[in-house]
């Protein structure tokens, strides 16, 4: 199976502390989901972030397959970065890296994702067409959600 990685970054003109509250709490994840993958929180976000923490989600990712994602949070250092893996869901593998750097007048927020599409060569087949743009559709919502919050760089 392939290893895909997904590479983004946004800047923001906010300072360090509102840009950790605001993502390290897991209830905001909705609000940088695309309305049509309908993300439900089922359980987890009921406390602060921490390392070791499961959080359970219902999010439909293609139209008509609706599925359940588990992720943990594997690493947390408070204020820099934190590392959610799935345990359960539609990837095949998912390791999300969230950094969140100091730049003059705001914080550049970084993701890395590594992953693995699911069904083989059929699902690397799929990648470009359907995998790829999704995930792209995706952190361009999140990127403009952002800004419309907190503002332009």
């Amino acid at each position: 199976m392939k290893l895909y990685t997904l590479h983004k970054t946004q800047r923001l003109p906010i300072d360090m502390a509102t840009a950790w509250d605001f993502l390290s709490n897991p209830k905001n994840l909705s609000k940088l989901t695309p309305p049509e993958m309908q993300m439900t929180i089922i359980s987890g976000a009921d406390r602060p972030m921490y390392a070791g923490q499961v959080l359970q989600y219902s999010v439909t990712p293609l139209p008509g397959f609706k599925t359940k994602w588990v992720s943990e949070i594997t690493q947390y250092d408070e204020g820099k970065y934190f590392v959610d893996v799935q345990l359960y869901g539609p990837y095949a593998f998912w390791h999300h890296k969230h950094f969140i750097h100091k730049i003059d007048g705001g914080v550049e927020m970084e993701d890395i994702i590594d992953y693995k599409v699911p069904f083989g060569i059929l699902g690397q087949w799929v990648h470009p067409f359907l995998v790829k743009p999704k995930l792209d559709a995706i952190f361009q919502f999140r990127k403009e959600q952002m800004e419309a919050i907190f503002g332009n760089y």
